[in-house]
């Protein structure tokens, strides 16, 4: 105890007595330089901080497609990725020696020699011309200068240039010595260092000059890069002084050839080639995506808020950010290139990024909720658009998840999927008949254009073919209201609201929530669509249904790992069983009438897009939708694979009305979406519900 003791005392008797060595060759008042000792050498030895031990480097994190390799963006405070010394070419690793601290591998965290040189020089010249600290010194500087835990000013007095501080950083550096082996501190520092560009670490510093791996690195730009950390910002040939990053080259040249670590002629070769740069900058955030991949945007940014609401990942929206921003996670998302260019394809065929109307579009993956595609008629970025045209054809607005400024767009017919749902679990088969006249009054309280004496009393939009005698297969199939006005009285309008909220659909305009929460007994008119949902809420909902009743979060990823290597459970789907699976199978049976496929027990007659399943050539179920006046039309559709929704609205001007006539040119394209995204995948088919959901009226099926 008392050797140790000794050995921690000496520690700070040197480097006590060097700090002042070294700010004296600094030209520090004599005053300061010969107060040094009291105070430090009365500060009790400390151990190793954690944050050295450990350090909470930043590192950049990667947002890749699907396919695990393709880029979508990248998401940085400080454009770093930490590599290991084995992928950092042995010459870089000559050369940041040479250049920083060429008695790396002969001191022990501080350079006695290399005090008494500067010192020396210093005093010579009557001015600072060499500096002491060591490679260590600089990375411990750089790890206390960076630390995220500490706030600026504590950063500011981590590294100022005060007395204190150096002994500090001097102390630290020994202990630091004794901690780690010298090539765990150097790869460290060649990780932190800033090699100016925007460039941190090693790896980044090699992909913004020069386009490569660091392992890849030639003699000549590891000389270059090694030049450039003792004045980043100024010798930086991108942004600076090409010459002097040129000149520090020459400088790092010259000490590897005086170290013997080159060869005259090999230095020469390197000194003589021309600096040949080939910069590339690493994108930063969602406006960022590839160029000619700018559709990629709004699958972007939904990811940053599904991340931001990930307790895995902070304990607020602004602490996940910043892990995002420095925690250095590769993250493969859901997004399929293929499914998504097919998408935008099909949608920009309807309506070009320059019209008013919008048609977002979400392919999502049943049973587990991973997000295929996302598109919409926009461009993804914040630049000015031409006057009177608020939000197209540029907007970050989310029209395809909803949230912020978008609070959905009516979903029309769509949502009798749920009176449906709600009536099958209740007991009712799909046989449950009703002669459905062409209007319907109702006991729900209404006014406007729907009342009748007070009462919503709702109409079919073509009485000839909808009128009469309707079960749930051919009321589904051929939408027909007041069907499912009378359904809804049968089964209570708040049992409705709530299934529809338990598949998934998020009612974000205040009057839906109101409505929801304190009258959904009497909302009626629910079942219509009355409400703002959106194509991605949409798809989820329907997804539960081709799924057996297995509700998934949607969910942007498909792995997490940590700058460690370690897997993030957060990628993992979040499903449960929502409803029962005969339920669920029933509704499904019914939801194949609309898009011109047959009921497994035949029942299906009529239908509101009837060649979709004779163009597609596979068993399908979906249903089409539109609101008051076709303001907005929606189609979506299913298999066991994959579900697909979209929507035809004004988001600036709901009453802007897109017209029925888009809804035919929408089913093609929904169609073709579930084609590609079908390729190459075998034919499933549904399974049929029992007899009893067919056809017997029972206990209610809630039996999960």
């Amino acid at each position: 105890m008392i050797r140790a003791r000794l050995d921690k005392l000496l520690t700070v008797l040197i480097a006590g007595v060097l700090a002042g060595l070294v700010l004296a060759a600094a030209a520090l008042p004599a005053a300061l330089v010969f107060g040094i000792g009291f105070s430090a050498l009365s500060t009790p030895y400390s151990e190793l901080p954690n944050t050295l031990r450990t350090p909470p480097t930043a590192q950049r994190s990667n947002l890749y497609a699907n396919d695990g390799t393709t880029l979508i963006t990248s998401f940085y405070q400080e454009d770093r990725v930490d590599v290991p010394l084995h992928e950092v070419a042995p010459v870089m690793r000559q050369a940041i020696v040479a250049a920083e601290d060429v008695r790396f591998y002969q001191h022990s965290g501080v350079d006695l020699r290399g005090v008494v040189r500067a010192f020396t020089v210093n005093k010579r010249d009557g001015h600072t011309r060499q500096g002491a600290s060591t490679l260590t010194m600089q990375y411990v500087r750089n790890v206390l200068r960076s630390d995220p835990r500490l706030t600026e000013r504590q950063r500011d007095a981590a590294t100022e240039v005060t007395t204190a501080r150096k002994v500090q950083e001097m102390r630290y550096a020994l202990a630091l010595e004794r901690e780690l082996n010298k090539e765990e501190i150097l790869a460290r520092y060649l990780n932190i260092a800033y090699f100016g560009a925007g460039a941190y670490g090693i790896a980044a510093a090699s992909k913004r000059y020069f386009s490569r791996s660091p392992a890849e690195l030639t003699l000549a730009q590891a000389a270059m890069l090694a030049g450039l950390v003792r004045s980043p910002d100024s010798d930086d040939p991108i942004n600076g002084d090409a010459d002097s990053a040129l000149q520090r080259r020459g400088y790092v040249l010259d000490q590897l050839v005086e170290s013997s670590q080159v060869s005259v002629e090999a230095a020469a070769a390197a000194r003589a080639e021309a600096l040949e740069l080939r910069p590339s900058e690493t994108p930063n955030d969602c406006t960022a995506v590839p160029n000619g991949h700018n559709d990629w945007g709004f699958f972007c940014d939904w990811f940053t808020k599904w991340w931001s609401s990930q307790s895995a990942f902070g304990s607020s929206a602004d602490e996940r950010e910043r892990t995002l921003r420095r925690g250095g996670f590769s993250i493969v998302s859901s997004l399929d290139p293929g499914i998504q260019r097919a998408t935008t394809e099909q949608v920009l065929k309807i309506y070009k990024p320059t019209n008013a109307r919008a048609m977002p579009t979400a392919v999502v993956q049943p049973g587990t909720g991973r997000v295929l595609a996302m598109s919409v008629n926009r461009s993804y970025g914040v630049a000015d658009n031409p006057v009177g045209q608020k939000n197209h054809p540029n907007t970050v607005n989310q029209l395809v998840a909803g949230g912020g400024a978008i609070e959905g767009y009516q979903g029309g017919s769509t949502f009798k999927l749920f009176t449906m749902l709600a009536a099958l679990e209740s007991g009712l088969p799909l046989s449950t008949d009703f002669d459905a006249p062409s209007r319907l009054v109702t006991r729900y309280a209404a006014t406007g254009e729907a009342s009748c004496d007070g009462r919503w009393c709702p109409e079919n939009s073509s009485p000839s073919v909808m009128d009469g005698r309707r079960t749930m297969w051919t009321a589904f199939g051929r939408s027909v209201n007041t069907y499912f006005a009378w359904l809804t009285e049968q089964v209570g309008a708040d049992r409705v609201v709530e299934m529809a909220e338990r598949l998934g659909i998020v009612l974000r305009a205040d009057s839906d929530a109101r409505l929801a929460r304190y009258g959904a007994k009497n909302w009626g008119p629910f079942t219509l669509g009355v409400a703002a949902t959106t194509p991605l809420d949409l798809a989820t909902a329907y997804a539960t249904v081709a799924s057996e009743g297995t509700w998934c979060a949607p969910l942007p990823v498909v792995s997490i790992t940590d700058s460690a290597g370690r897997p993030v459970d957060a990628a993992k789907p979040d499903c449960r069983q929502v409803i029962d699976t005969d339920v669920a199978r029933a509704a499904t049976d019914a939801a194949r009438c609309p898009v011109g496929d047959q009921s497994m027990y035949g029942r299906c007659d009529g239908a509101t897009a009837g060649d979709f399943r004779a163009k597609l050539g596979r068993p399908v179920a979906g249903k089409t939708g539109s609101s008051d006046r076709y303001e907005v039309e929606t189609v979506v559709a299913f298999t066991p694979q994959l579900a697909v929704a979209s929507m035809a609205a004004n988001p600036d001007n709901p009453r802007d009305a897109v017209g029925q006539a888009v809804q035919a040119q929408m089913v093609d394209a929904v169609g073709e979406v579930l084609a590609i995204g079908l390729r190459g995948q075998p034919v499933r088919d549904f399974v049929p519900p029992s007899e009893r959901a067919a056809f017997q009226v029972t206990e209610p099926r809630t039996g999960n």
